[in-house]
């Protein structure tokens, strides 16, 4: 997926949604999304936060800006006050939890193994979460995506460390 058409085209799809359904959902014409689709055209700047939304994706992915996954940096730069923990859970029924708290905030939280607005399922996802294994890494410099899991039902846990 190198452009945004096929971006768009892609996470349409993925949603279940046909070009007219997502026509209506951002308030355009079946024809603006197909020239999206075939990047005849773009979609105006102020539809991107909905579009991403609607595909439960950032707007950095639906542009194609990758972040690296994991970066290194000296261990003696590292201050875990400062560092913030990204959390991002996708349920297969739908439900998104963003969660973004200091790393020292964060392992509080983790450990007592409660966030709310969580469902059973992305709770069970959260539980295999070794914070103490994260903060290890995040001391020894690693920084990034540092949690990426998948499980068989279709849900997706991933966590950051910036």
């Amino acid at each position: 997926m190198n452009s945004l058409g096929e971006r768009i085209a892609y996470y349409r799809k993925k949603a279940g949604l046909t070009q007219e359904g997502l026509a209506e959902k951002c308030s355009v014409s079946g024809q603006a999304v197909s020239k999206w689709e075939n990047d005849l055209s773009a979609p105006d700047i102020a539809l991107l936060p909905a579009l991403a939304e609607l595909f439960n994706i950032t707007c950095d992915e639906l542009l194609g800006i990758r972040k690296k996954e994991v970066a290194a940096v000296a261990p003696e730069l590292v201050d875990l006050t400062k560092m913030m923990f990204k959390l991002k859970v996708l349920s297969k029924k739908g439900d998104v939890v963003n969660v973004n708290l200091p790393l020292s905030i964060a392992e509080v939280f983790l450990k007592s193994g409660s966030i709310c607005g969580v469902n059973e399922q992305a709770t069970k996802l959260l539980e295999k979460i070794d914070l103490a294994q994260v903060v290890s890494l995040v001391r020894l410099g690693a920084v990034g995506k540092l949690i990426d899991i998948k499980s068989a039902e279709g849900d997706v846990v991933e966590g950051w460390v910036e």
